[in-house]
């Protein structure tokens, strides 16, 4: 981790970080950001991804709230990093209209390191959460609940943590035993009780938002979910998984992690096209006396809409435009 510890000390005081992201990436890093930025090369990563941000927040840092590191079941060295960006939010973004206002936006990024240099990231930031505090939200309302998402309870998240092996065969099982449905039955199939804490938060990304307890969870989100997109998980090969674990963290990522066929409606007010699409749901898990208690989860929304072919961009732009 001390190849990061650099960059992350810039970001935090928004300054430096040129240099830090160069000195930190190996030249051939495969750098991996959500949708509008896409792939992009080390420099690219600077002059396009953080660039553009620093420049229309230009008092902004990076704040963590947990911190994880583990190695995969491909030997590969993970660093798991979840918090926000925060700052005056002074010039247009990404066409998003300033709001000359504090500002937050939710990240969690995820940085593979090989022989002292990051080899890796697969990164996504919640940019529809800065259209909703622009009053610029062009998509059909969250149901659950959209706020500024807590770190951990605990307030323990930036570790070390110890061994996290417990935590992620939990984390595991749980994934495994979910996908039994609708395949193999109902919704008792999941057996959700024996893995979530009653008091459970699952706190999803701007557009979905947070869901209190097993039922919210269902009820804001997992419902509605696998109404629209019933053949999730039945594609193994298509999809990719990097877990990591420390203490009662479990951090996953993947490129995509998730392959899915829109053919019901219901999600986010997305229509059943039939569109076969990836999905980038990076995570992570809290686990409390040997259950859930807390789910962040920040899903590429934008490359959704993308695939099924709707501009999210131009639909904001409509409602921001002249005249407007």
């Amino acid at each position: 981790m001390d190849v990061l510890k650099d960059l992350r000390a810039a970001l935090y005081h928004g300054e430096g970080w040129q240099a830090a992201a160069k000195a930190a990436f190996a030249p051939d890093a495969l750098v991996r950001w959500c949708f509008p930025f896409e792939d992009q090369t080390p420099q690219g990563a600077i002059d396009n991804v953080w660039g553009p941000l620093f420049a229309a927040w230009p008092d902004a840092e990076r704040r963590e709230s947990i911190c994880i590191e583990g190695v995969d079941d491909q030997g590969l060295t993970w660093v798991g990093i979840a918090g926000t960006y925060v700052g005056t939010f002074e010039t247009p973004w990404l066409d998003i209209p300033a709001t000359r206002r504090v500002c937050h936006m939710r990240f969690h990024e995820f940085y593979q390191i090989e022989d002292g240099k990051i080899a890796q990231v697969q990164a996504l930031w919640d940019i529809p959460e800065v259209m909703m505090q622009a009053r610029a939200w062009p998509l059909a309302p969250s149901l659950g609940r959209d706020w500024n998402i807590p770190g951990p309870a605990t307030c323990d998240g930036m570790g070390p943590h110890g061994d996290g092996k417990a935590a992620q065969d939990l984390i595991v099982d749980m994934l495994t035993t979910m996908k039994k449905h609708p395949a193999e039955g109902g919704p008792e199939k999941m057996e959700l009780p024996k893995f979530w804490h009653p008091k459970m938060n699952w706190y999803g990304p701007a557009g979905i938002g947070t869901g209190r307890g097993i039922e919210g969870f269902r009820k804001m989100h997992q419902i509605p979910f696998l109404n629209a997109l019933p053949d999730r998980g039945t594609y193994p090969d298509e999809t990719t998984y990097h877990f990591m674990a420390e203490g009662n963290y479990v951090g996953v990522t993947g490129w995509p992690n998730m392959m899915q066929t829109v053919t019901g409606g219901g999600w986010m007010g997305i229509a059943p096209n039939g569109t076969k699409v990836g999905m980038r749901s990076l995570d992570f898990w809290r686990v409390e006396d040997g259950l859930i208690r807390e789910n962040w989860v920040l899903v590429d929304l934008l490359h959704m809409y993308d695939q099924i072919g709707v501009d999210v961009f131009a639909r904001m732009r409509e409602l921001t435009g002249p005249g407007n």
